[in-house]
């Protein structure tokens, strides 16, 4: 404790001086009154120590320099990956817990006063086998059919999960999923009730391709497509003032993006409190452009609902250019090849158009986050997607992103 408590005053005394260009300018400041401007954190810098934490090492150094930016430049978190059921609830029952580093990550954005997002309740990915599994075998099948279903977190059927998901077996019951789903939730939210603000409350349900309008997971396949509507009753139960999003990626495709609208259409009209929507935003350097973002989000402004831009990140690897997807099993391939040719440039007109779509429908996008504090613990860091280098030194990117808001402050004037 006594190495952590030293680490969170050095990076309170670092925000002083971290560093950024354009005069001391900050991201927070320049979009005041706009929305807010968040990244996302891991664990290292929640809990202030030098843990392993999401496949990145930092030492003690590097923490404070991360932190320092994080405190310095932006007014919104949200937790990489310690809100995630495998994370908090790794073991079936009540002592299967594990709030530490959540309970750190609430605990560093009270104290620096931050707007606080929790992602994300309801997910096919990093959810423990424990939760689908029971005593019910599909009606005809085996343990060996259901292991030799088609792997692939899209593949349409009804044969038992697949590997893609990395079970098989008998598996809950209907009931039985739906009350760990509730139990699940009532503790995760309650235990933050009041003090995390927004909530990704299900998670990329949507299908990439095809004409099936859902993912085709476990929880699809066990509860039937009410699930959605089931977790969004149950996090509102557990905090009846939080904002509830429903999170997805590849919502620049025209035919996700329909998909999207159908889906949160019929909440809708079900009185399911979907209080927002959630566009992940994993794009390239090649796209979109700031007319194809102002088209996204001028669809997305039909369901009348706040819009919060809830993963950014802008990939400049040359295998990744035409690649939308929050998928991570697919990364590696997105982030082959080195970067594209004058990747600083092309960087930070990507983000310069970004950033005008999003001004251009402030009223409509009320956050922006940032996925990662810098691009050495980038998830997609070989394509160097953010605005700070490996070194906490902020990109051409930055100024791009800063010199929006001022050109618009000055246009409105």
């Amino acid at each position: 404790m006594l190495v952590a408590a030293s680490l969170l005053i050095g990076a309170l005394i670092g925000c002083e001086t971290a560093p950024h260009s354009n005069s001391g300018a900050t991201l927070k400041a320049a979009y005041k009154g706009r929305f807010y401007v968040g990244v996302a954190i891991n664990r290292t810098i929640a809990m202030g120590a030098a843990v392993r934490a999401d496949n990145v090492n930092r030492n003690t150094e590097q923490i404070i320099k991360d932190t320092a930016v994080v405190t310095a430049q932006y007014n919104q978190i949200s937790p990489e990956n310690d809100l995630k059921w495998q994370m908090i609830h790794p073991s079936e029952g009540a002592s299967g817990y594990v709030f530490g580093p959540a309970d750190a990550y609430v605990d560093f954005g009270e104290s620096n006063h931050m707007y606080l997002v929790g992602h994300t309740l309801v997910w096919h990915g990093q959810t423990p086998n424990w939760v689908f599994r029971g005593t019910n075998m599909p009606p005809g099948e085996t343990n060996a059919s259901i292991a030799a279903a088609p792997v692939g977190t899209n593949a349409p059927g009804t044969r038992g999960y697949g590997r893609g998901f990395g079970f098989s077996g008998p598996r809950a019951s209907r009931e039985e999923l739906l009350e760990r789903m509730r139990d699940h939730i009532h503790t995760v939210v309650g235990r933050y009730k009041g003090k995390i603000k927004v909530w990704d409350v299900v998670n990329e349900a949507l299908a990439d391709g095809g004409t099936n309008l859902l993912r085709n997971s476990p929880w699809l396949q066990i509860i039937g497509p009410d699930y959605i509507a089931k977790a969004f009753e149950y996090a509102h139960e557990a905090d009846p003032d939080a904002i509830l999003r429903y999170n997805d990626y590849s919502l620049e495709n025209a035919a996700k993006r329909q998909k999207l609208i159908t889906l949160i259409k019929s909440l809708q009209a079900q009185h399911v409190p979907v209080m927002a929507i959630g566009s992940q935003t994993h794009v390239s350097v090649s796209s979109p452009s700031f007319e194809q973002e102002d088209a996204v989000l001028t669809d997305l402004e039909t369901l009348g609902l706040p819009i919060h831009i809830t993963e950014l990140d802008v990939n400049g690897a040359q295998g990744g250019q035409s690649n939308t997807s929050g998928d991570v099993a697919s990364n590696a391939a997105t982030t082959q090849g080195g970067l594209v040719t004058d990747a600083d440039r092309k960087l930070a007109d990507a983000y310069a158009g970004l950033f005008r779509a999003f001004i251009k429908h402030d009223h409509y996008v009320k956050v922006v986050t940032l996925w990662g504090v810098n691009d050495g613990v980038s998830w997609r860091r070989r394509g160097h997607p953010l605005l700070f280098d490996a070194a906490d030194n902020p990109k051409p990117a930055f100024d791009a992103v800063i010199r929006a808001a001022t050109k618009q402050e000055a246009k409105s004037r």
